[in-house]
């Protein structure tokens, strides 16, 4: 099967339903968001045939730079998606949809690099909530640049543009943390398993991805813990998360692309 002509529609869709998304933001189109939803899940959907020819076999995987950001985008669309049908995420897909579409075009564009990792039940488990708690920190990472906006065009005095179309500010905080939260609680089942399923985090190859993911760790935990006791909240809170999410970011991709494209190994 080929993964082209998927992918193509895959990107049309994403950039489509963004696009809506961040023109809805500018009050320049009412808001649709059974139609972001619905486009966003064809995205996905076409999405999902790219991840199932490219990724590999149920035994191994190719998880190779571009292919890992293939399947981060396309797990953080789906949740994207999903949560928006109980919370109001939806704003974030002005940011994470076109990401999702240029992680397809790297897909297209970049070679391949061969290598394959084993899957066994207990890699799939550490694949499994690194992916999830990483797509729920991205989401965290738009929510808090919606949110860093929004409190700065109330401070403006500024009640019209996206302070009319996003949640009350109190609703846009409480979410954060709500996904905060939830991605600290898989970013710990990550590690915990990355030390019971790996045979050495801290071999040369994973150290700098396991001391960065730690580091995150701390940061979301100092922003949890500062909040609940010390009411820590607005920009204080949104440049704590996207400290940690940029940790985050570096964990993976960072020495995926070091280990890749700088010294040439898997």
């Amino acid at each position: 099967m080929q993964a082209l002509p998927f992918a193509l529609l895959a990107i049309i869709f994403y950039l489509g339903a963004g696009s809506w998304q961040g023109l809805t933001l500018l009050r320049r189109v009412p808001a649709r968001p059974a139609l972001v939803r619905g486009v966003g899940l064809l995205a996905v959907a076409c999405h999902s045939v790219v991840i199932f020819v490219t990724l590999g076999s149920t035994e191994s995987l190719n998880l190779d730079l571009a292919n890992s950001a293939s399947l981060f985008s396309w797990l953080i669309a789906l949740l994207l998606v999903a949560v928006s049908f109980a919370k109001p995420v939806l704003s974030a897909a002005v940011g994470l949809f076109p990401l999702a579409a240029l992680a397809l075009l790297l897909v297209m564009g970049l070679p391949t690099q061969g290598h394959r990792e084993g899957l066994t039940p207990g890699i799939a488990i550490h694949i499994l909530t690194s992916t999830l708690a990483f797509s729920l920190f991205a989401i965290a990472a738009v929510q808090a640049m919606l949110l860093a906006r929004q409190n700065r065009a109330l401070r403006q005095h500024h009640t019209r543009g996206i302070v009319q179309v996003l949640p009350p500010l109190v609703t846009m905080e409480r979410l954060l943390f709500e996904l905060i939260w939830a991605g600290m609680i898989l970013l710990t089942a990550s590690i915990v398993s990355g030390m019971i399923f790996l045979d050495n985090l801290f071999a040369q190859h994973l150290v700098h991805k396991t001391v960065l993911s730690f580091a995150a760790w701390i940061i979301f935990a100092l922003l949890l813990a500062g909040h609940h006791v010390l009411g820590w909240r607005g920009a204080k809170a949104v440049r704590w998360t996207l400290g940690g999410c940029a940790l985050l970011l570096l964990a993976y991709f960072g020495s995926k692309f070091a280990l890749e494209y700088v010294f040439g190994r898997p």
